[in-house]
């Protein structure tokens, strides 16, 4: 009762202070049975006769019990019916195609044994008119900049049918009285494919129900979990690879890291591939901070249940690193800071110097918040373990740039954090440092002698062509 009362409260307002007086009637009730007769299967096309709208069907709830099963199946054979709402028309038959959607998600909710096998088909067929369309899409020009955070999402304008809707066949999936077995004769693989295509829709009210939705079916049906898996790792796919944007790759990660979290041990090796081929990838993305914290959970997800995968998962983003846009870089070091610490010794001593080669330019990185977040791993005991642990192969590698940025960065939160990593090193190994350093100071100078070397040569070299074209200076 309490969930029919909030669909009401929230989806009620708007409509009821459209005025339901000028309305061609007659007309519109001779095209709702027109549509209503294509949309049906299985049933009798005497029971559409609605008459003026939707007034002609009795409540089922005062109807005999005997005839409620043929009342529901009509009333969703009607409200098969699809109006447009991009114009004013037929207000009447509208609210009351709503009106008799919320009595049918009132019944479902307090009725048992309402989804017997000879509705299914007239379920799925309603739910199917009316949430299978054409998405709306944007003109957008190529050329113009914008931040998709600051767009405002296009709301979908048949939202008060549509809620209801998705309500309803939500109720039908998680319903005790719908054996899987038997409805996936209906909620087949062709009707998965064209609700995946939803996720791509800009209303996150929609994307929101079909998240839970989906997550439920791959939870109840059994036999289309490797099918589901497929079709979204398709999905990432043509982000990847063709379009780069979509609307719905955060709620399909988000999913995907409750399945990834049921994942048996030991991994299977079509989850690795779907980890390698899909997942990882997403990193290129362009429009990777919209779908960013559900892609890290993901990754975590692997990297608890396999260790060994941080490998695979860091030396990829070390491939894919974003060398030109910092605020991606921001990401990639956060995500980088959460995988170190679920990762293992042996795993690290492995990459352990190609990383901290990325590492020690992104200290040096002029972008105060690349440089700084950089250094924030310092914070992070797991890690400053690690690094101690080999710390003859990294000092060498970290501490020119921390001396770099100690003389060169223009940031005063920088500076401060430098001197703190160097501290912290000094204090971990002084020997260690302190023949880093000289070596560091030995190699400045080499680099210095070599640029004074290369600075004396084009000098003569200029002096020569002076001396011998008779100028005084080069043209």
């Amino acid at each position: 009762m309490k969930l029919i009362q909030t669909v009401k409260r929230r989806m009620g307002q708007e409509e009821k202070k459209a005025s339901p007086t000028n309305q061609p009637a007659a007309k519109d009730s001779a095209a709702l049975k027109g549509k209503a007769a294509s949309s049906t299967t299985g049933a009798q096309k005497g029971y559409l006769d609605i008459g003026p709208g939707f007034a002609a069907l009795p409540k089922l709830r005062e109807a005999p019990n005997g005839e409620r099963v043929d009342l529901l199946r009509r009333k969703l054979e009607v409200c098969a019916v699809v109006f447009d709402f991009y114009n004013d028309s037929n207000q009447r038959e509208k609210e009351a195609k709503r009106q008799t959607l919320l009595e049918i998600v009132e019944y479902v909710n307090n009725q048992r044994n309402c989804f017997n096998e000879a509705l299914m088909q007239d379920v799925v067929n309603m739910v199917g008119a009316n949430i299978f369309r054409a998405l709306p899409t944007r003109n957008k020009d190529p050329l113009a900049f914008s931040d998709p955070d600051e767009e405002e999402p296009s709301l979908e304008r048949a939202w008060p049918h549509l809620q209801i809707v998705y309500e309803f066949f939500l109720r039908f999936v998680v319903s005790n009285d719908v054996d899987p077995k038997i409805a996936k004769r209906f909620v087949d693989q062709n009707f998965m494919l064209q609700l995946l295509e939803l996720f791509d829709s800009e209303d996150p009210r929609e994307r929101d129900y079909l998240k839970t939705i989906l997550h439920r079916i791959y939870g109840k049906f059994m036999a289309l979990r490797s099918f589901i898996r497929r079709a979204i790792q398709h999905v990432f796919f043509k982000v990847i690879y063709e379009c780069e944007t979509h609307n719905g790759v955060g709620e399909l990660l988000e999913i995907l890291g409750s399945i990834i979290n049921g994942f048996a041990l030991p991994l299977k090796d079509e989850h690795k591939d779907f980890l390698i081929k899909a997942l990882i990838p997403l990193h290129k993305v362009k429009s990777l901070a919209s779908f960013y914290q559900q892609l890290s959970y993901c990754m975590a997800q692997y990297v608890e249940k396999d260790p060994r995968l941080a490998y695979e998962i860091i030396t990829a983003m070390l491939r894919y690193w974003p060398l030109s846009i910092t605020s991606k870089q921001v990401l990639f070091l956060n995500e980088l800071e959460e995988t170190l610490e679920l990762t293992q010794p042996s795993e690290f001593h492995k990459m352990q110097e190609v990383l901290f080669r990325r590492l020690a330019l992104c200290i040096t990185c002029p972008h105060f918040q690349v440089a700084e977040r950089t250094l924030f791993f310092w914070n992070n005991d797991y890690i400053v373990k690690l690094i101690n642990q080999n710390r003859q192969d990294l000092f060498p590698i970290i501490i020119g740039a921390l001396y770099k940025n100690s003389k060169q960065h223009w940031n005063s939160a920088v500076h401060g954090l430098t001197f703190n990593v160097l501290k912290l090193l000094m204090e971990a190994d002084p020997q260690l440092f302190d023949d880093c350093s000289a070596k560091h100071k030995v190699e400045e100078e080499n680099d210095e002698h070599r640029e004074a070397t290369r600075t004396s040569k084009w000098q003569i070299l200029q002096e020569m062509y002076t001396a011998k074209t008779g100028n005084k200076a080069a043209p």
